[in-house]
């Protein structure tokens, strides 16, 4: 039985087709450079990598086409390097400040004697024991063929120990998980390790490794506070390049809310210079005293910068855990529901009766959202819980510094009720709501991997996903794109449903 692909149908429905989790399907050649970014760069188009590391003789995937609304979309790189085959615990007291060997002369190689490390360098610290390789074998959903599955490859990443039999990574470094495998630093026996929670949204997952052995002598890593501008850091795991632990050294460049690209999302994240390479992802980054500050998990690409590399802070990683621990599965970070605007311009103040210089414009409220019974489009947002909102969108954040409101909002938990200030035709109100996860009409990633579909009379029918446009986008048409990107769901479980197949004989 033959399929011609045809996108012409489009039909809104509720509830007939699940929709799930977005998932991605970028994949990156393996090699032993990185690749620069593809020609789209000189137009100013951006491209996002998955970085993970896999041998030479192993093969990586290219980037995702189509570029519109993509996790991987824009400039920003994960770190997930991929092959196509057929195949808080424990206080660490180690510290890192000296960094490395100092050789004796510039490109002379050291004999071994030479080579020995002293006692309490870089190379005995404890903390590096807690580092681990990921071995993962993926099979992604083929999206034009619904009921078909990809084929198979691997690739590798690290993880780190955290203490009750569990490890941490990056969520893209097991997505679309056959077969999960660790590997501990001096040793040459791969454990069977198992997916217990993927936060696609902070990309983070959530492993753990039954057998005793494993957790022989292990010492997990304590979590540390979120560090300061120009602070050192030490980025740990098993990039490319080499088969042993690798650490680079850097410092904090920058805090503030940026892009996650494997989740299409904006949270907290910690900028560094410090080399962050495929494999890097799902490795920690430490401080000077030995705590672990935060997850390594993308970088930045393009022809106008170098050295940017992202660090998931212990902040978004906490809330991760937290919201595992009390609901037995990850349920992802709430949003307020609403799309808002700066009021910078003193004359829109002005017409909108805003007496000082804050406040942000509610432009749009999605239906499905708790806000939509308190709130309407036109109002001022000037307090979010008792913190004022400044007019640029942005709220105190420690001493001297503002970060933007968003984050205000991604300190809450699903379920959370809030406080808002708000000015509606001039006068000053206080309105209660409840936070809940956003509802996409196109979904980013599919939850269960396996998207659904209908076959009706030979007729293949499927929902609409952000996966399925970038297999598709040749065939996608406008009406499709415009409403996959400016389309809010008018309730829960509304799904675009397109003709996607036609199966003849």
């Amino acid at each position: 039985m033959a399929a011609n692909s045809w996108f012409s149908v489009l039909t809104s429905t509720g509830g007939s087709l699940t929709s799930h989790r977005l998932f991605s399907t970028s994949l990156r050649p393996s090699s032993f450079f990185i690749p620069k970014a593809d020609s789209q760069n000189q137009n100013h188009k951006r491209k996002v990598l998955n970085k993970s590391s896999s041998s030479p003789p192993e093969k990586v995937a290219g980037k995702p086409k189509f570029s519109r609304r993509s996790k991987n979309e824009g400039p920003f790189a994960n770190a997930d390097g991929r092959s196509s085959t057929s195949e808080t615990g424990r206080s660490q007291s180690a510290a890192i400040k000296s960094f490395g060997l100092q050789k004796k002369g510039k490109g002379i190689l050291l004999d071994s004697k030479d080579q020995q490390v002293e006692t309490g360098s870089i190379q005995d610290a404890a903390f590096l024991n807690a580092v681990v390789k990921v071995y993962c074998t993926h099979t992604a959903p083929d999206y034009s063929l619904p009921w078909q599955k990809q084929r198979q490859f691997t690739s590798t990443g690290s993880a780190f120990m955290i203490g009750d039999g569990k490890l941490l990574t990056n969520a893209h470094c097991v997505e679309h998980d056959t077969q999960v495998k660790v590997k501990k630093r001096g040793d040459d026996t791969k454990y069977v390790a198992k997916v217990l929670a993927r936060g696609v949204a902070c990309d983070i997952a959530l492993l753990s490794v039954e057998s005793k052995e494993f957790w022989e002598g292990a010492e997990p890593l304590s979590f540390g506070r979120l560090p300061r501008l120009q602070d050192a850091v030490t980025v740990v795991g098993y990039p490319l390049g080499g088969d042993t632990i690798s650490v680079t050294k850097g410092v904090v460049s920058r805090i503030e809310v940026t892009s996650y690209a494997h989740g299409s999302s904006e949270l907290l994240g910690i900028q560094i210079d410090a080399a962050i390479n495929p494999g890097n992802s799902g490795g920690p980054a430490f401080n000077d005293v030995g705590d672990c500050i935060g997850v390594a998990f993308q970088v930045y690409r393009s022809d106008d910068a170098e050295n940017i590399g992202y660090v998931i802070p212990t902040t978004v990683v906490s809330h991760f855990l937290e919201d595992y621990e009390k609901n037995g599965k990850y349920c992802g970070f709430p949003c307020l529901g609403v799309l808002l605007q700066k009021l910078e311009n003193p004359a829109l103040r002005a017409c909108l009766k805003v007496p000082s210089n804050e406040g942000v414009l509610v432009r749009k409220v999605e239906p499905t959202s708790d806000i939509s019974n308190v709130v309407k489009e036109g109002d001022v947002i000037v307090s979010f819980d008792g913190v004022h909102v400044g007019c640029e969108g942005t709220v105190p954040f420690r001493s001297s510094e503002r970060i933007a409101f968003r984050y205000l909002i991604s300190q809450k938990f699903t379920g959370d009720s809030v406080e808002l200030g708000i000015i509606r035709a001039g006068e000053f109100m206080k309105v209660q709501a409840v936070l809940k996860p956003r509802v996409h009409l196109v979904p980013y990633h599919i939850e269960g991997g396996q998207p659904s579909y209908l076959i009706v009379a030979g007729l293949v029918f499927t929902p609409l996903s952000e996966p399925l446009i970038e297999e598709e986008e040749d065939s996608i048409g406008l009406k499709l794109l415009t409403k996959a990107r400016y389309s809010l769901a008018k309730f829960e479980g509304e799904q675009i449903v397109v003709l996607s197949q036609v199966c003849m004989e």
